[in-house]
């Protein structure tokens, strides 16, 4: 009886592990990795869902960003689509006002338009972001004029 238990805990083991096998299974609740502090201010995560292939033509990857930090501008050969999954943050796209950005908000930019996003000064924030094709960075982000939109928004 020992002997059967055994086999059968064994069996069982690698049968719900064949079956994990069979899926390409990710969960966006997973905070990811530390990004290199290349085209950005301050703290960033990052979580790649879904990177485009010969079947799926786009990208989707789970961004958050700790209070007080940013992306440079930058643009997209694509359009991209920003879902806030969680917290507040700033939007702006080259030529127009920021905008305050929350959990909820779906935002739309169009290919090749300039744009940062961020977290607030006090606020983290978490977005999918879904895109294709390649980032090109554009312009630094300073500090400074982080730090002067969070003025405009009165979001000391």
């Amino acid at each position: 009886m020992k002997n059967f238990l055994i086999l059968l805990i064994t069996f069982l083991s690698l049968s719900i592990q064949a079956q994990t096998n069979e899926y390409e299974v990710s969960s966006y609740l997973e905070e990811g990795f530390k990004a290199p502090n290349t085209n950005y201010l301050g703290e960033a995560w990052l979580n790649p869902l879904i990177r485009s292939d010969e079947s799926l033509s786009y990208n989707i990857t789970k961004a958050t960003f700790k209070a007080n930090s940013t992306l440079n501008w930058h643009k997209h050969t694509d359009r991209q689509v920003l879902i806030i999954v969680s917290g507040k943050g700033y939007y702006q796209e080259k030529g127009k006002q920021p905008i305050v950005i929350k959990e909820g908000d779906i935002l739309k930019c169009t290919s090749n338009t300039e744009h940062w996003h961020s977290s607030s000064k006090n606020q983290d924030v978490t977005y999918l972001a879904i895109y294709k094709g390649e980032t090109e960075w554009t312009e630094v982000l300073t500090q400074e004029a982080y730090d002067e939109v969070s003025r405009l928004l009165n979001d000391e």
